[in-house]
């Protein structure tokens, strides 16, 4: 493609790099990301993904933005309290680049939807705040072949990892149930509603995200897929675990048992 005058100037630190280049800010506006949750970890997210020329972004969210949200929640103002999370931040997106393509999914994903909304993107990120979500967003990544980047945060504590573990992808690599099979019993791991978050531990480990994201989507530098990055921010320290694929996975396993996302039906 030709870039525009102006897509020259405002991308050209890119454009710089030997390993993005003019092709590799094609390949990004080009692309289609689909944003689980417009919060804590999807406010970096959306703002990066859209500041270094990701051509489509997709939101999911079915929440209006509340005054406790913008302790942490940089994508939304004061002056956007009650308004749809999805519209606040399609027009913090558009403030930063107007070129960028915004699909609103003002709703919550569930098993009758996922596939479908991850069918129409390259790749899926995770931002969302409970257990239930994330594992259905991993067992429709999966099943869609769809690479997902996953985050989570809690008090000072945050992670992210990648899996894409589906043919012509990482098949070696686990996926989230890997690492934990199951959701725990409800109360037992509380939410940041219950337990409080650092508010700026959410742009450390959005942005972590956001960047593994354009290393996927680029296809350079070395995938986070096989490992889990742990970033404590009171020991300021960052461990990156290796995990394998589990043969026993219920998902991906030798043996699987969830061959579909009727296990999900219950939950929506």
């Amino acid at each position: 493609m030709d870039f525009s005058e102006d897509q020259i100037q405002r991308y050209a630190r890119h454009i710089l790099l030997p390993q993005v280049g003019g092709q590799g800010q094609e390949k990004l506006l080009n692309s289609k990301v689909l944003v689980i949750g417009a919060g804590g970890l999807g406010s970096p997210v959306l703002l990066y993904l859209a500041a270094a020329g990701v051509g489509t972004i997709g939101i999911v969210d079915d929440d209006t933005v509340d005054l406790s949200n913008l302790q942490r929640q940089i994508v939304h103002t004061t002056d956007r309290v009650g308004v749809a999370k999805v519209e606040s931040a399609q027009q913090a997106i558009h403030a930063i680049n107007p070129d960028i393509n915004v699909v609103l999914h003002k709703e919550r994903i569930n098993a009758d939807n996922a596939l479908d909304l991850m069918g129409q993107y390259d790749l899926v990120t995770d931002g969302s705040d409970n257990f239930d979500t994330r594992f259905l967003v991993n067992d429709a990544a999966y099943f869609s072949h769809t690479p997902l980047v996953s985050g989570a945060i809690l008090r000072f504590d945050g992670q992210v990892a990648t899996f894409k573990n589906f043919p012509g992808g990482d098949e070696d690599g686990p996926c989230y149930r890997c690492i934990f099979r199951e959701a725990p019993p409800p109360g037992q791991v509380p939410t940041c509603s219950e337990a409080g978050v650092l508010g700026v531990l959410c742009g450390t480990v959005g942005s972590l995200q956001a960047t593994e994201i354009l290393k996927e989507l680029l296809a350079i530098g070395e995938s986070l897929s096989g490992s889990l990055l742990i970033y404590d921010a009171l020991g300021t320290e960052v461990r990156k675990i290796k995990v394998k694929r589990d043969s026993g996975c219920p998902l991906c396993g030798e043996h699987p048992t969830i061959t579909d996302l009727s296990i999900h039906k219950k939950d929506t």
